[in-house]
C-alpha cells in the first residue's frame, strides 16, 4: 500500500479516535506546553470534580469546566523538564495520587513525547 494512502488512513482514524466520548479522571486533569526558550516541558495538573454526567466540574464553583475558557484556574502542581520520560517518571513515581485511569496515562504518555519532540524541532505544540 502506498504510504500516503496510509498516512493519510492514519490522520483520519486519529481524528476519529479524538473525538470519542472519554471518561474523565477524578483525580484531575493536565495541560502541557512547552517553552522553546529555555527547552522545557511544563505540565500542569488541576484538580476536578465529575459529576453524574461525566463532566468535570470546578472543584470550586461546581461550575462545568469549558475547554474553550478564558478563565484562570489554579493549578494544583507543575512540574517541569526537559524530556517526556523525566515528567512522566515524576507524576507516575513521585507523585502516583495524580492519575486514576490507564486511559489517561496512556494519554499523557502520548501527549508528552509530542510534546518533546515539538520541544526539540522548535515547532509549536498543540495538545490534542
Amino acid at each position: 500500500m502506498d504510504i500516503s494512502k496510509i498516512l493519510e488512513k492514519k490522520i483520519a482514524m486519529d481524528n476519529d479516535l479524538s473525538n470519542r466520548y472519554i471518561e474523565l479522571d477524578p483525580n484531575g486533569y493536565f495541560i502541557i506546553k512547552i517553552d522553546l526558550n529555555t527547552k522545557q516541558i511544563i505540565l500542569e495538573h488541576y484538580l476536578n470534580k465529575i459529576n453524574e454526567e461525566g463532566y468535570a466540574l470546578d472543584p470550586k464553583t461546581n461550575e462545568p469546566i469549558k475547554c474553550d475558557s478564558k478563565q484562570i484556574k489554579s493549578c494544583n502542581e507543575t512540574f517541569k523538564g526537559i524530556s517526556a520520560k523525566e515528567i512522566g517518571i515524576a507524576i507516575t513515581e513521585k507523585r502516583n495520587d495524580l492519575i486514576s485511569r490507564f486511559d489517561h496515562a496512556l494519554y499523557l504518555g502520548r501527549e508528552l513525547q509530542k510534546a518533546e519532540e515539538c520541544l526539540y524541532k522548535n515547532l509549536s505544540y498543540i495538545q490534542d
